[in-house]
């Protein structure tokens, strides 16, 4: 089960992403800390009403910022919901696993939510991730998004000559048919693992009558050297505090 999710932020003048903040649960608390990543952009102040970058949040319930980011479980849709995240049973009402399959995203702001990689029986680690950028797709591309079904084989592809992000990841089909980018806040990481280990990537689920953004779940598995951490950069290391307040 997940425990642990970071925060990302687009610098709205860079467009670069940066993580600035981990939620992790904690026994019966929620906590919020900010990352170093939240220093690197003079643009960056704070989230929600967590204005301290220097001190620990804790709540018994899960942070406005993160909970609005869910759909509500009473809602009709709510079973679409879950099912075009392909949750499992057992933790398709766990707030952290839907945030983490579906990266909390608004079209109010800049944010995402990712998680660690999950670690399968095969000691494999496994990201999940939903195809961006579809809305942007001409109609071969869209077409050919229609006829996926699950389990078929992608790729990532350095996309060098994208100008919005050099670090840019498309994915592929075998047959070489674009169907989407890699989330932006994943590729630096990602183009990491691929020039260590192979990715093997997947379509976990196609959700034909779901909003764009929800159209195309992905699965990623690869191996990574024991001990270990996909996301192990300097932007995702906790900040020095030594306050603490429980909302």
């Amino acid at each position: 089960m997940i425990e642990t999710l970071y925060i990302a932020w687009q610098d709205p003048e860079t467009r670069l992403w940066h993580t600035v903040g981990q939620l992790s649960r904690e026994k019966e608390l929620y906590r919020f800390a900010y990352t170093k990543g939240a220093l690197a952009s003079p643009r960056f102040t704070y989230l929600g009403r967590m204005m301290d970058l220097q001190e620990n949040y804790y709540s018994r319930e899960l942070f406005p910022l993160f909970a609005n980011r869910i759909l509500n479980s009473s809602r009709t849709e709510y079973p679409d919901y879950v099912r075009w995240l392909a949750m499992n049973p057992d933790t398709e009402n766990d707030p952290m696993q839907l945030l983490a399959r579906s990266g909390g995203e608004r079209a109010t702001d800049e944010l995402y939510i990712y998680a660690q990689p999950e670690i399968n029986d095969q000691g494999d680690m496994e990201l999940f991730f939903l195809s961006n950028g579809l809305r942007y797709l001409d109609e071969t591309s869209l077409k050919r998004i229609l006829q996926l079904k699950s389990g078929d084989h992608l790729t990532l592809k350095e996309e060098n000559d994208n100008y919005r992000d050099r670090f840019a990841l498309r994915l592929e089909t075998d047959d070489l048919i674009k169907v989407g980018h890699c989330p932006r806040y994943l590729n630096k990481d990602l183009r990491r693992v691929l020039e260590e280990t192979d990715v093997f990537l997947t379509v976990e689920r196609l959700n034909h009558n779901a909003p764009i953004q929800f159209r195309l779940l992905c699965k990623a598995v690869f191996k990574f050297p024991q001990g270990r951490n996909l996301f192990e950069n300097e932007e995702c290391q906790l900040l020095d505090r030594e306050k603490r307040r429980v909302a």
